[in-house]
């Protein structure tokens, strides 16, 4: 019986369906029309392209395929939720039937509906464990003390605001929130930050929110985090272990080391 996956944008699914291609599984892809790249064409067992909003034509497909099991990898950037979403009548119900369309109401509500049809939303790190970053200090530079009395109170704080489900990182500059995510993703947040510091060196704190579980919205840090920290002065990050995927770890770790960045992973704070 195949394993569903559905595709958004990034490394993150194209490596979860390597790994599955390498185990010998069955796993049959939705890529998401708006997010997903064409190379998991190559990689799944088979692949349907669906739309945001395609919720009925999802649950379509993984009856067609007689899957139980369904994954989210990769990200839907929170803009196109508002700007490109063309909802169909199974989600436009539960768009009004929803209190807050924050991530936590909109995929809870998405899970219960997937539950009621005989398809269970697993954990979104099932075939990418190894991926899981491990507590210590990753880079070969330890954070100085000043960074880490930055990276100690932006930990602090971004457990404080996971109780909202606002975003997953804050940038901390001289014990002070320069900025926190919200719609436009880590890297745009950490630019945003750059431009109010006057050159001040930020910190970045990523967290997993307060979820016990991994089912979706998963942290991900990888080169192209490491590109926007150099590019914006951030010289320390801190992650939750054993709940923030590293994308291709190697590149990630050679490139923070070549620009001197530090980055810990610790275990996750709750508020």
């Amino acid at each position: 019986m195949p394993i569903g996956l559905i595709a958004g944008n990034g490394r993150f699914p194209v490596l979860a369906l390597e790994a599955a291609k390498k185990a010998g599984m069955d796993v049959v892809a939705l890529g998401i029309k708006e997010e997903a790249s064409r190379e998991i064409e190559q990689l799944a067992t088979r692949t349907y392209w669906i739309s945001l909003g395609a919720l009925s034509k999802m649950i379509e497909i993984c009856h067609g395929e007689g899957i139980t099991q369904l994954m989210m990898c990769g990200q839907v950037k929170h803009t196109k939720i508002f700007s490109s979403i063309v909802p169909d009548w199974r989600l436009v119900k539960l768009l009004a039937s929803l209190e807050t369309k924050n991530t936590d109401g909109l995929i809870g509500g998405v899970r219960k509906i997937l539950a009621g049809e005989g398809i269970e939303l697993v954990d979104s790190t099932l075939l990418l464990k190894d991926l899981l970053a491990p507590e210590g200090t990753l880079t070969k530079r330890a954070p100085s003390d000043d960074e880490r009395r930055d990276l100690d109170y932006g930990t602090k704080l971004a457990a404080a605001l996971s109780a909202h489900d606002v975003g997953q990182s804050v940038a901390i500059a001289e014990r002070a929130c320069v900025a926190v995510e919200a719609m436009e993703g880590t890297d745009a947040m950490l630019r945003r930050a750059a431009s109010l510091v006057n050159g001040k060196p930020l910190r970045l704190v990523k967290g997993s929110r307060r979820r016990e579980h991994l089912l979706f919205d998963v942290p991900v840090i990888g080169p192209a985090t490491i590109k926007a920290m150099a590019e914006t002065g951030t010289t320390a990050a801190c992650i939750d272990a054993g709940r923030t995927l590293l994308l291709d770890r190697d590149e990630l770790i050679r490139e923070a080391d070549q620009a001197g960045i530090a980055i810990i992973a610790r275990a996750p704070v709750s508020n």
